[in-house]
Order: structure tokens, then C-alpha cells, then sequence
């Protein structure tokens, strides 16, 4: 090209034609998702929601989180339908740990160079998420931005908000000497300790993402993107019952428990209290990975921790059975000073 040949974006890697054909494919999936207090229309400037008439003293509760490397699987895999969802799920659990039900999201979405077909399968993980969780996908953004990240890469990022009665805020403030412990399973690593992970895999196990995985009734993406799970269902109907939870991301249960606990009392965790799953053992094996390193980067099989009385756990495990999650008790809150203990 001559250095006096005139110029446009499409020229520096930008093309507007092509952001416009990834909207055009993402409208349906995002007004799919719009619930009775969505305002407005796709394209606006801002997305806008009402709050709920019926609420008192309602407390707007805000999150944002992304799905870190577990976009390299999903790119190595060219499987990109799951990390959407796995987005609205991590962020739902964020807000639920206070009490939090979701009101709406906002997903944000950036490449070197857009492929829509490749959106359209994010956006649409970021829908079924939405949907499963009553939350509206009110707005996002699409980014192209070249010279920031090399094809294939993207990342993806999302924005929650959610809304809680004042009076019904959980938190460290309600937790007491006696309470107990309920473990919920996770779904596999959900969205952390993919770094270690991945390592393991490749370098250790040297697996590619379409190998069987051992012990596992498919491949190594197929465990590796499972979806990282959403407790809302479970938990909305005993919100009332609880003390305070921890949605166990990264830091793993001493990482996540401790936030739930006031500075006065710690928790006391028996790992006998439930069976590791096999994904974990492998990874463990594998990397020769250290006891205390597995419970401090992965979840190990428990994805969120809820924090009740011993006469209200009868009533948050049967809401667990009735969905076909397992739960266990893990132990025990007792005097100390915020720690975890794991024994």
C-alpha cells in the first residue's frame, strides 16, 4: 500500500462491518433474556432496569469477574458456547453469598480480531446463563482491538448486579459459635486454578484438550469446561435460614471460608467429610502437587460453603437433594480468630 493511499479503520484492523454483522447475530440471544423489570431496547447507549416495586429497603449488591484461562481450553478446543455461562454463574454466586438475587448483567467481549460466529457461541453461553439465573443481559460491548491480543485469543469479562432487603444481608455479623457447615459439590474446577491445571495436563499428563481424561467418561476439554455451577436455585427458597456463605473461587476453601467468618470464631473443616473427585486425584497425582496447595487453588469438589444453624441444615440439604446435588457437612464454626482449619 502507498504510503499516500488513503486510509480507514479497516486498514489498522478494525472493521466496522464485521462489528456490526456480531450484533446482528447476538439480538435475539440477548432480548431472550430480558425479564419483566428490563427497560429499553437492544442498542441503547445504557441498559436500564427498574428496581422491584415490592422491595422496602433494597440494597443494590454489584460484581465483576471473568472466567480467567480457562479461555485457553475453550480456544484450544474451538469450543466457546460454555465460558459465556460459566461467566453468569461465577458472577450469580458472587452476589448470592449477601443475600443478593441477580437484577441484571452486562458481558464485555474483546479480540484482536472479531470472529461472529465465535461471539455468537460466548454470547450465547452469557444467555443461557441469564436465563437459568432470571437476570437480564442488558447491554455489553464487543472490542476489536488489534495489537492487543493475537487471533485466536478474546477475552471476556462480566458485570453483575443484583438487589437484597437491607435487613436480609448475610454476612459474617450473623455467624455464631455452633453453627455449622454444609459443603454443596461443585461441577469440576468451575473457573479457577486453570493455570495449574492446564499445566498438569500438558506438560505432566501430556494430554491435548480432544484426549480421553483418566477416569472420566470424556476428553479432556469435555472436563475441563464443565460449567461452573450456579446454587441460586438451591439456595433462593432458604435464603432466610442462612448465616453466610462462601462461594469457594480462587484460594480455595481457607481462601474463601475465612471472608464468611467474623474475627472472633474459625471454622473447623474434616476433608473426611466427603469424597475428593477424581478429576482433583489426578491433577494431584499428576503434578505431585502438595495437600495444602490442592486446597488452596482448587475447590476440590465443593463449590459453595453455607454457613446455618443445626436446626435450619436439614432444611438447606433436602433443597440440595430435591436439585440432585450432593451435600455435606464439613464441620464446624468454633472460637478463634478467622481462620480455617483443615484437617
Amino acid at each position: 500500500m502507498s504510503e499516500r493511499e488513503p486510509l480507514d479503520y479497516a486498514a489498522s484492523g478494525v472493521d466496522i462491518e464485521r462489528s456490526d454483522a456480531v450484533k446482528r447475530r447476538i439480538r435475539d440471544l440477548v432480548e431472550s433474556t430480558f425479564t419483566a423489570g428490563a427497560r429499553g431496547a437492544f442498542g441503547g447507549f445504557g441498559g436500564m432496569y427498574r428496581i422491584p416495586a415490592e422491595l422496602q429497603r433494597p440494597v443494590l449488591v454489584a460484581s465483576a469477574d471473568g472466567v480467567g484461562t480457562k479461555l485457553r481450553v475453550a480456544i484450544d478446543a474451538d469450543r466457546h458456547d460454555t465460558v459465556g455461562h460459566d461467566l453468569v454463574n461465577h458472577c450469580v454466586n458472587d452476589i448470592l453469598v449477601q443475600g443478593a438475587l441477580p437484577l441484571f448483567f452486562l458481558d464485555y467481549v474483546a479480540a484482536g480480531h472479531l470472529v461472529p460466529e465465535v461471539i455468537e457461541a460466548v454470547v450465547r453461553g452469557v444467555a443461557a446463563g441469564c436465563r437459568e439465573n432470571g437476570c437480564s443481559l442488558v447491554g455489553g460491548e464487543t472490542a476489536e482491538m488489534p495489537g492487543i491480543y493475537t487471533p485466536p485469543d478474546y477475552d471476556l469479562a462480566g458485570f453483575i448486579v443484583g438487589c437484597v432487603e437491607e435487613e436480609g444481608i448475610l454476612g459474617a455479623d450473623r455467624v455464631v459459635e455452633g453453627d455449622v457447615l454444609i459443603g454443596l459439590a461443585s461441577n469440576g474446577l468451575h473457573t479457577n486454578g486453570y493455570s495449574l491445571a492446564r499445566k498438569i495436563v500438558t506438560e505432566r499428563m501430556s494430554l491435548g484438550v480432544h484426549d480421553p481424561f483418566p477416569g472420566e467418561d470424556g476428553s479432556v476439554a469435555d472436563v475441563l469446561l464443565r460449567v461452573h455451577r450456579s446454587y441460586l436455585a438451591i439456595l433462593k427458597s432458604v435464603l432466610a435460614r442462612i448465616h453466610g456463605m462462601a462461594h469457594i473461587t480462587g484460594g480455595g476453601l481457607p481462601g474463601n471460608v475465612n471472608r464468611a467468618l467474623p474475627d472472633t470464631l474459625d471454622a473447623e473443616i474434616d476433608a473426611a467429610g466427603w469424597e475428593v473427585p477424581n478429576l482433583f486425584r489426578q491433577l494431584q497425582d499428576a503434578g505431585g502437587v502438595s495437600r495444602a496447595e490442592m486446597y488452596r487453588t482448587f475447590n476440590m469438589g465443593v463449590g459453595m460453603v453455607v454457613i446455618t444453624d443445626e436446626a435450619s441444615a436439614p432444611a438447606i440439604e433436602a433443597s440440595a437433594s430435591s436439585a440432585h446435588i450432593a451435600s455435606w457437612r464439613l464441620g464446624q464454626v468454633v472460637p478463634g480468630s478467622g481462620q480455617v482449619r483443615i484437617a
